[in-house]
């Protein structure tokens, strides 16, 4: 989980480099755009694992809750 957050935050450091080095307003909302799909993947794969690693110790129901919770952030992030 740690890797990937690495992962995720270095990739996040990276792109606003590259919008501060481009200085276009073009080049910067494709980037933002491409995050756009970075972050939730991230978010969904770190709770798998951390889900996965607790799996003896949580029942189904609430493993079903937190997964519902994830979707719903998604959903809410990709609503306008």
């Amino acid at each position: 989980m740690v890797l990937l957050r690495l992962l995720s935050g270095s990739i996040e450091i990276t792109t606003a480099t590259l919008m501060w080095k481009f200085n276009d307003l073009e080049k910067a909302l494709m980037l933002n755009s491409m995050l756009a799909l970075v972050g939730p993947t991230i978010l969904i794969l770190t709770t798998a694992i951390g889900i996965s690693g607790l799996s003896e110790k949580i029942s189904f129901l609430k493993m079903l809750c937190l997964f519902s919770g994830i979707v719903l952030v998604i959903i809410g992030m990709k609503i306008k």
